[in-house]
């Protein structure tokens, strides 16, 4: 006697169209929290790094009893106000603002620039921050809050309020306002 009934292997139109209509739902839910996780996870290691930059430049003046500055430096070897491009931590044995390998200065950290369409703010229109060798900030009013703004997503700005004695402190996440505020409760604003 023969056996005439026969296996399908496979899946019918039915299944397959339930399956692509499963993964489509999933993927319009991931998609999204996917791209909100990179910019919070760019915007995070940034003012990361920029805060260790700030922690070395205030240890290196306390521990060398020195000047040291912190700011993007142009091609001349001054400091500009072009916060986005890249930062560099040097020792500044005159506070003049300048890096002159020539007097004794040595760069002890340069941050690459960040994402192009993001900003980078300190201040209204400061251009550097200088620690001098008690840790605290020799500049007049050189105190202000650095602010990282991604395009398109100011409620994920987050900042690093840098005070007079030199010590600088990271925005917290406040959930009632669904962003990053100071320590007085202020929301970051981007200009």
């Amino acid at each position: 006697m023969f056996d005439l009934t026969f296996r399908k292997n496979g899946f019918s139109l039915i299944e397959t169209m339930i399956t692509v209509a499963i993964l489509i739902s999933l993927i319009t839910i991931a998609v999204p929290s996917i791209a909100n996780f990179t910019i919070r996870m760019r915007v995070d290691n940034e003012i990361s790094l920029l805060h260790r930059m700030l922690l070395l430049a205030r240890n290196s003046a306390i521990n060398n009893e020195q000047y040291v500055t912190i700011c993007p430096l142009n091609d001349d070897e001054r400091c500009t106000q072009d916060w986005q491009g890249k930062i560099s931590v040097f020792s500044d044995l005159n506070k003049n603002r300048r890096y002159e390998p020539d007097n004794g200065d040595i760069i002890l950290k340069v941050k690459t620039a960040i994402k192009n369409d993001d900003k980078l703010q300190y201040g209204k229109k400061r251009n550097a921050l200088i620690y001098g060798p008690t840790g605290h900030l020799v500049i007049w009013g050189g105190n202000a809050t650095f602010k990282y703004c991604p395009k398109d997503h100011s409620n994920k700005t987050r900042g690093i309020v840098v005070s007079t004695s030199g010590r600088a402190y990271k925005t917290v996440y406040n959930k009632k306002q669904a962003q990053d505020t100071n320590r007085s409760g202020q929301i970051l604003i981007c200009r």
